[in-house]
């Protein structure tokens, strides 16, 4: 008996594995569209600093705050910086930015492609002879890829800037003592896995932002669930990504 999985959810995995597929086709292929990739990357990272800033500030500043009565009430109040810093910089900080991102760059990415895709610009950039995906995908995935972990590092600084304020509130810790504390307790374990799952991060965002956007359909009401579904489904990728990665760092032994 042969059983044939059918079904919207798994349609769209093929969908989206198969648009995937020709992406890595398409970027080895000349020529480059720099000047759009660098566009890209000047909406995407830079238009998203400050929203990135403001949140790692603050969720460095709550974490402090909300850290620090836990803390002292078992006597480890000393501990507050070292605890603040490993967890910010291994987790908190990259997986926020990326939620920012899948917010804000992959609902920007469908609305954006999409509104293209229904009023056939993208059909008549086929015809003027431009490829019109290595233009619009391929700038965009790379953009996100690649700023994605820009924007994360500078969060975890911002981040970490922030805890320097939450734990002087209640307390008086010197500039110096609280970032030696802080940087004492990190490694190089924590700080690469971190930084290199940003990288899948912003390819998903980039990828799944895309993809919606380009393959959207229906009108006006498809550009608006096309950047709806996007920010879902690149938020879950984040979620998965992140999971497989905290899975594969305790096999290796990195946690």
């Amino acid at each position: 008996m042969v059983f044939k999985i059918q079904g919207p959810f798994f349609t769209e995995i093929g969908e989206i594995a198969r648009f995937t597929s020709r992406f890595f086709r398409e970027v080895i292929k000349p020529k480059q569209e720099w000047e759009e990739f660098i566009n890209q990357c000047y909406w995407i990272g830079y238009k998203s600093l400050t929203l990135v800033g403001i949140t790692a500030f603050i969720m460095g500043l709550v974490l402090t705050i909300q850290s620090r009565p836990t803390l002292v009430e078992f006597g480890a109040a000393s501990l507050l910086p070292a605890m603040v810093s490993v967890s910010l910089v291994r987790e908190i900080s990259p997986v926020i930015t990326a939620l920012i991102c899948a917010g804000k760059i992959g609902s920007g990415m469908g609305a954006e492609l999409g509104s293209m895709r229904v009023t056939e610009q993208i059909d008549a950039m086929e015809v003027s002879g431009t490829n019109p995906f290595k233009y619009l995908v391929v700038t965009r995935v790379l953009a996100s890829t690649l700023m994605v972990p820009v924007l994360s590092s500078l969060a975890i600084a911002i981040s970490i800037y922030g805890g320097y304020l939450g734990v002087n509130i209640k307390g008086e810790v010197s500039w110096s003592l609280y970032w030696f504390q802080a940087y004492d307790a990190l490694s190089y374990g924590d700080f690469i896995p971190a930084f290199i799952k940003t990288f899948f991060f912003g390819f998903a965002i980039g990828i799944v932002g895309s993809y919606k956007g380009y393959t959207s359909k229906k009108g006006t009401e498809g550009v608006g669930r096309s950047a709806t579904t996007a920010v879902i489904v690149a938020s879950l990728m984040v979620f998965l990504i992140d999971l497989l990665a905290v899975q594969l760092m305790d096999l290796l032994g990195l946690t």
